[in-house]
C-alpha cells in the first residue's frame, strides 16, 4: 500500500501537505502555501522529484564515524547469523524495476504501436 497525502490549512491559514506511510505516521510535511493550487503542484513535484532521488550525504565525515561508533551494529543476527544487509547491486535492480512503465508501449507484455 502506498502512502497519501493529506491536504490540510494550518494555523496560520497557509495551505500544506503531508505525506502519511501507511501506517498512519506523518513522514513529511510541506512548507506553507498561499493557495491551495500551489500546494497541489507542490505535492506533483514531490512525487516526480522524489521517486528514484539521489541521496546527496551533507553530514560532515568525523560526524558519522563518531555515530557508527556509538551505534550497535544490527546488520546480521547472532542467533542466525543472517546478514540482512541490501547489496548494492540488488538496488539498482529494484530501481530499474520501479522505473517501468506499468502501461504503455514500454510495458512488459505490450507490444508498441505501428
Amino acid at each position: 500500500m502506498a502512502g497519501t497525502f493529506e491536504l490540510f490549512v494550518d494555523a496560520d491559514a497557509y495551505f500544506r501537505f503531508r505525506l502519511r506511510a501507511p501506517d498512519g505516521e506523518v513522514l513529511v510535511v510541506s512548507k506553507a502555501f498561499a493557495d491551495k493550487p500551489a500546494a497541489v503542484a507542490g505535492i506533483s513535484a514531490v512525487r516526480e522529484y522524489a521517486g528514484m532521488g539521489l541521496i546527496s550525504d551533507l553530514c560532515p565525515a568525523e560526524t558519522t564515524a563518531n555515530l557508527e561508533a556509538r551505534r550497535p551494529r544490527a546488520a546480521s543476527s547472532p542467533a542466525t547469523g543472517v546478514d540482512r544487509r541490501v547489496r548494492d547491486n540488488e538496488l539498482r535492480i529494484h530501481a530499474r524495476a520501479l522505473r517501468r512503465p506499468v502501461h504503455g508501449p514500454g510495458a512488459a507484455g505490450v507490444a508498441p504501436r505501428r
